[in-house]
């Protein structure tokens, strides 16, 4: 029997508790992949990681990103806590200041980075594909009725659109923080209408409404394709928000072609998490997308296998 040892940590937050939980394998021998499937589906969380040795020179891991039914070939919050781990469990040489490495995931190399200040890592983050922009979706009553909302509900002037950053989301503008509230996921509308296209699987609403008064965005994400009901903190999802407020002029420009948005995610869910997004945008084309935030080792464990 042998035993593979992983570690949980909390991502997008400063308390234990808070933001995503994610576990992170440490690096072993080749596993499987249906056996890797099988421990994320045993440990449930919305992803679980398996950190492998690099296959490219100069590259620092090579992970796979897991949901409990199927492989990622990217996504942010496990990219961002297991950079948080390489600095904090001293998998990989660290200096004060900030840190880059290059992760090898299934969509290609990935740019993280860390904040080491007093020898603690304060933040984590990554560089994201560039968001590429899909088609706008329709039928404004079915989307409200897949969060069993009125069309009214939703905001008038904005485009229910598919964004994607390596993994498509569905884009929902919903008018108020009290509709937010309101939301209830129909799973018999998604299996109807929205099951079968890979650009509508993953859903995710948002309103310009805030809990935080220093925040841009209020966010839920569902992806019952994923075997997910509902996300505290979605990385991949948050990069192509940005771009999305961006490209409907919903945000302001920190100076010319800057932008920096704050996003609030999981307090429905009484895990309250906090995303920082920073997107360059040179004329009509964005040229870079990097998201981050904190992180917290919650613990400690082994499977057997």
């Amino acid at each position: 029997m042998k035993a593979l040892n992983y570690i949980l940590v909390d991502v997008f937050t400063n308390q234990k508790f808070g933001g995503n939980p994610l576990a992170v394998f440490e690096e072993t021998g080749p596993l499987d992949p249906g056996l890797m499937q099988k421990i994320a589906n045993e440990l449930n969380l919305s992803e679980t990681v398996f950190v492998f040795p690099p296959t490219k020179p100069g590259n620092t891991k090579r992970i796979r990103i897991f949901t409990p039914r199927m492989e990622l070939p990217v996504a942010g919050h496990p990219t961002v806590g297991t950079a948080f781990l390489l600095g904090h469990e001293n998998w990989t040489v660290t200096r004060e200041g900030v840190n880059e490495w290059i992760l090898e995931e299934e969509v290609g190399d990935i740019q993280v980075y860390v904040h080491k200040e007093q020898g603690k890592m304060t933040r984590a983050g990554m560089k994201q594909p560039i968001p590429a922009f899909g088609d706008v979706f329709s039928d404004r009553e079915k989307a409200a009725w897949l969060l069993s909302l009125s069309p009214g509900d939703l905001h008038a002037d904005l485009p229910v659109q598919t964004v994607s950053s390596g993994v498509p989301f569905l884009y929902i503008p919903v008018r108020s923080l009290e509709a937010m509230k309101k939301i209830k996921f129909r799973n018999d509308v998604w299996k109807q209408w929205f099951a079968d296209r890979p650009e509508t699987q993953h859903i995710y609403a948002f309103t310009l409404e805030t809990v935080n008064p220093d925040f841009h965005v209020h966010g839920r994400m569902f992806a019952p394709a994923m075997g997910i009901m509902e996300d505290p903190a979605t990385g991949n999802a948050n990069g192509p928000l940005g771009a999305y407020l961006i490209q409907h002029s919903l945000v302001p420009a920190k100076e010319t072609g800057l932008y920096e948005i704050r996003s609030e995610q999981g307090i429905e869910m009484g895990r309250p998490s906090f995303i920082d997004i920073r997107i360059r945008k040179k004329g009509d084309a964005f040229e870079e997308v990097r998201l981050g935030g904190a992180c917290v080792k919650v613990g400690e464990g082994r499977i057997f296998v």
